[in-house]
């Protein structure tokens, strides 16, 4: 399955969430589909989406948080994991989308291509839900599943190593951050 797919097939859903993401082609492919406030495009970070994700979700306990991450910025950050495990926030899926590649960086193959699990690395760490899935309607099934678990999940979607042709954002960071936390303080708990 392609990521941007994945993407547009859970784009609805998460109207009603705060989206953080991490660098690369998950912040442009979400981006290109459609920019709202409540995503977050944390660029130049690699490894701390789960980090932040988990920080809104504790701080914020009313709203549905989503991080969207990928195998190698998970990799980056394993003790994250352990962290969310610890914490357990029941408003928080974490996605990884797994193309067995650094593809933001250049293609250079990760652990999950010589066969590690993250989901089996998300159980054994005490993450209470965790899958992996490799079609549409296996991601968009266990997405909603997640959502309406109200427990921490962690979703592994493998998908193809493909992505835009430019991975970049055209919102400034600064930008973005300032719209951000205008759009945390403006959601009422």
């Amino acid at each position: 399955m392609l990521r941007i797919d994945a993407l547009r097939a859970i784009y609805e859903r998460l109207e009603r969430c705060v989206v953080v993401t991490i660098m690369g082609a998950v912040s442009a492919e979400l981006q290109s589909i459609g920019h709202r406030p409540g995503f977050f495009y944390l660029q130049h970070a690699m490894g701390l989406a789960s980090s932040m994700g988990l920080g809104i979700a504790l701080s914020r306990p009313e709203l549905r948080v989503v991080v969207l991450d990928g195998d190698g910025s998970l990799l980056m950050n394993l003790g994250g994991l352990t962290t969310l495990a610890r914490y357990r926030p029941p408003n928080l899926t974490h996605v990884v989308f797994d193309n067995e590649s650094l593809l933001s960086v250049g293609g250079f193959p990760t652990a999950t291509a010589t066969g590690s699990d993250l989901a089996a690395i998300a159980r054994a760490a005490g993450v209470p839900r965790a899958a992996t899935v490799g079609t549409i309607g296996e991601f968009v099934a266990a997405f909603g599943a997640a959502l309406a678990a109200d427990q921490l999940t962690t979703l592994v979607a493998k998908v193809e190593a493909k992505g835009p042709p430019v991975f970049l954002t055209d919102l400034s960071m600064l930008e973005n951050r300032f719209q951000f936390a205008r759009h945390l303080r403006g959601l009422k708990g």
